[in-house]
């Protein structure tokens, strides 16, 4: 007779009436978890009250750790431990009011068996907005049905209502009619660039070069090559243990040449002496080794565009990446010569790079770059997180930032961009960020990102605007005030719209001349999209579709 050890049932809770469960998926950095929680904490109490007002009790699913002093969910194993305390089919509330990395909590989400509802409070010192939309576009990758919402205090009729929908029928229905599918396309010039550029690409191929998948969490920004290689992009798998490596070869000399370069173009850095809190001229010396390196490495594989993930795996042994990721991205940029010293690497345009590995941001950069220099443009092309926005002067404005990678010129030039160093709690080994405002002028904007199991473009138009100085300090203040800020106004897109859509933490931005110009060259990006099998979704207000 056999004596096999069969593992326990567990046993199947109920869940009372009324009652919701409550998670929140919190970092990887304990740092940031410790610093994040008396915002968190405040922002669980409002959301629990505001159901308690309903007749509602919320449950949380784990408790304050005496040890760290927090309850964020802070890795994949906690995930997995606190789903076993929640019943299955239980109404469950994620919570987000700071940047969280989605794997802790997807396992558990993607069997849950009761509606789920993902919250933010809509702020600007904690990026709980970039975290609630990582998650969303993360749910959605995986097909799982959700609601979500958010609130600036959640005392807001808005909000209520939303919340109120929610605990009575399990979802919450936002306003999409700013958003339609690509349809017939015109005979214009444009189109016919578009398709003959995505013929091409499918013919020739491209390669994107990703150091690391995975970066902070992010799941929806990993897209699977069954997916990814029917628009004829194919991934070279690198290891930032090479890109270190071969940082390790490029000499201080050839750094620092890089570094005047962009010193003599105006570029200022913020120096001091105190490794652990200051900028010094160490860590940009290793982050200008970091650009030379990564376009040494494209050379020897024949990328087209180039990924960096960066946190995790180097935020411990080097400075940020942002510095090197900005100078990729410009056209205009310190020359890189191979390691022989026979041939100027990539001269005279802009190497494509995706920040944080995101491959959204790589399908969307590489077409980019292509029809932007096709059509005789500057591609300078970066993502955005999108941050946070409150309306100015009758209209909101979005406040787009990213941790420092930005294109000079999306400042106005290097004599407009200065180095600060990074946040000591995000990125212990320093360096420097692009810190700037971005220049006023028309943009398109983007989203590249996998729902119903294929890959979808979200293109859509805006302004960058020009607030007062005052304004733009005050927003820098409230968010992180040593990275670059864009004042996004969106065309024909609410606020509300905008963040019950966009299936990403990620928006791409890149400048046109004119508006004339913009709607011409979205056509021709759209073309590219439809022709490699793309599907393409028109947001908002769009001209010549």
């Amino acid at each position: 007779m056999s004596t096999y050890t069969l593992p326990a049932a567990r046993e199947r809770a109920a869940v009372p009436a009324k009652t919701a469960y409550l998670i929140a998926s919190g970092d990887l950095r304990e740092s940031a978890n410790s610093a994040g929680w008396p915002t968190q904490a405040q922002m669980e109490a409002d959301v629990t009250a505001a159901l308690g007002d309903l007749g509602w009790t919320v449950v949380r699913a784990n408790d304050v750790d005496a040890e760290t002093g927090h309850g964020f969910i802070s890795s994949q194993r906690m995930g997995l431990e606190v789903f076993k305390t929640i019943p299955a089919d239980a109404p469950l509330i994620v919570a987000e009011a700071v940047w969280q990395y989605s794997h802790h909590v997807l396992a558990g989400l993607r069997t849950h068996e009761g509606p789920i509802l993902t919250v933010a409070n809509f702020a600007g010192d904690w990026p709980g907005l970039v975290g609630l939309l990582g998650l969303n576009a993360g749910l959605t990758k995986m097909g799982k049905e959700y609601s979500t919402i958010w609130s600036v205090d959640f005392t807001d009729d808005w909000f209520r209502a939303g919340l109120e929908e929610w605990t009575e029928t399990g979802r919450i229905t936002h306003d999409a009619s700013h958003v339609r599918p690509l349809g017939e396309l015109p005979s214009t010039p444009e189109v016919e660039l578009g398709r003959a550029l995505g013929d091409e690409l499918l013919a020739d191929k491209a390669i994107i070069g990703v150091f690391d998948e995975g970066c902070m969490g992010m799941y929806n920004a990993i897209f699977d090559d069954e997916l990814l290689n029917t628009t004829g992009i194919y991934k070279e798998r690198l290891s930032q243990s090479a890109l270190y490596a071969e940082m390790l070869t490029v000499t201080d000399a050839e750094a620092d040449a890089a570094r005047d370069w962009l010193v003599e173009r105006g570029m200022t850095f913020r120096f001091g002496s105190d490794e652990a809190t200051e900028l010094t001229e160490a860590q940009v010396r290793w982050q200008m080794k970091m650009y030379i390196a990564a376009l040494r490495i494209a050379d020897d594989f024949g990328l087209d565009a180039v990924g960096i993930q960066y946190q995790q795996g180097l935020k411990d042994l080097v400075p940020a990446s942002d510095l090197a990721e900005g100078v990729l991205n410009s056209t205009e940029r310190p020359p890189v010569l191979s390691r022989d010293g026979s041939r100027e690497l990539f001269a005279g345009r802009a190497f494509p790079h995706f920040n944080e590995a995101d491959e959204g941001v790589a399908v969307d950069a590489l077409i980019t770059d292509r029809v932007w220099r096709a059509m005789g443009l500057v591609p300078d092309n970066t993502l955005h997180d999108v941050r946070w926005g409150e309306e100015y002067d009758g209209q909101f404005v979005w406040v787009y930032e990213i941790s420092g990678s930005v294109p000079g010129s999306h400042l106005g030039g290097w004599d407009q961009a200065e180095g600060w160093r990074q946040g000591p709690v995000f990125f212990p080994a320093g360096g420097a960020t692009i810190n700037g405002v971005s220049k006023p002028g028309e943009v398109v904007l983007s989203r590249v990102f996998i729902a119903d199991g294929i890959l979808q473009a979200d293109i859509f138009r805006g302004t960058v605007v020009e607030l007062p100085a005052d304004e733009t300090q005050r927003r820098k203040d409230a968010t992180n005030p040593e990275w670059p800020i864009a004042h996004v106004v969106l065309h024909d897109v609410s606020r509300d719209q905008f963040m019950s859509r966009h299936k990403a933490n990620h928006a791409q931005l890149v400048y046109v001349p004119d508006a004339e110009t913009a709607d011409k060259a979205l056509v021709a990006k759209a073309a590219m999209f439809d022709r490699i099998g793309i599907k393409v979704n028109l947001v908002g207000a769009v001209n010549g579709l």
